[in-house]
Formats: structure tokens, sequence, C-alpha cells
């Protein structure tokens, strides 16, 4: 009972240490990430004030305006290509996943009928006890891999 005491003390210094760090980093961040908004929005004040000088401020604005919907609609198609990536992944992977239980199901139901035969008892239970050991062996285990 009288290590808990210096342990709990100990954990309690180290959650404020990092409750200090962890307020440290949104405090910083948080000011970047506002600077940075506001230096872009004044990189887009001077390209628009820029652009208008060169076209004339309606010009300007339009290409501004269009320029950010092409970019708009480069975010959104890239958003749906990648989504239908991931939608065809997910089917193929419960697809492969629906042959594995279907063919684990025939495998159980026909083992009863292959079990009967005098051929399997002798050639096919050496076989499968031979190659579970041999996929057993391969199999990686939680601290084997790389």
């Amino acid at each position: 009972m009288g290590l808990i005491a210096p342990l709990a003390a100990l954990l309690g210094l180290e959650v404020e240490g990092l409750t200090a760090r962890a307020k440290s980093a949104i405090l910083v961040y948080g000011l970047v990430g506002l600077f940075s908004l506001v230096a872009v929005g004044f990189l887009l004040a001077a390209g628009y004030m820029a652009l208008a000088d060169i076209v004339g401020p309606i010009y300007s604005a339009l290409i501004f305006a269009g320029t950010f919907l092409l970019l708009a609609l480069a975010v959104y198609l890239g958003s749906l290509i990648g989504r239908s990536k991931r939608q065809r992944e997910v089917a193929q992977k419960r697809r492969a996943s629906e042959t594995s239980a279907l063919i684990t199901t025939a495998a159980i139901t026909a083992l009863p009928i292959v079990a009967r035969s005098p051929l399997f008892l002798k050639v096919g239970l050496p076989l499968a006890a031979v190659a579970a050991f041999a996929f057993l062996r391969d199999t990686p285990q939680d601290g084997d891999r790389d």
C-alpha cells in the first residue's frame, strides 16, 4: 500500500505534463492556422488587385470565381473517384469472403461422406495433417510480423 501513493503522484505529474503540452500545441497550431488563413486571404486580395489592374475589376472577379469553381469541381470529382474505388474494394472483399464461406460450407457438408471412405482414412487424413502442420508453421505469429 505504501508504494501506491508515490506511483499515483508520479502518474499525476505525467498527466499534468501531457495536458500542458497538449494545450500548448493546440494554441500554437491554432494560431499558425489562423495566421495562415489571414495570409491566404491577403494573397487572394493582392492577386485580385493585380489582375484587376490588368483586365479590370469585373473580369478579374469573374476569373477568380471561375478558378475557384473549377477547383471545387476538381476536388468533388476526386472525392467521387476515391469513393468509387473504396466501394469496389469493399465489394471485392465481400465477394472473397462469401466465396470462402461457400467453400468452407461445402467442405464441411462433404466431410461426413468423404470420411466414410477407406481411401480417405489411409491417404487423405495424413495429407490433411501434413497440410495443417505446414499451414500453421508458415503462419506468422503476433510477434513475428515485420
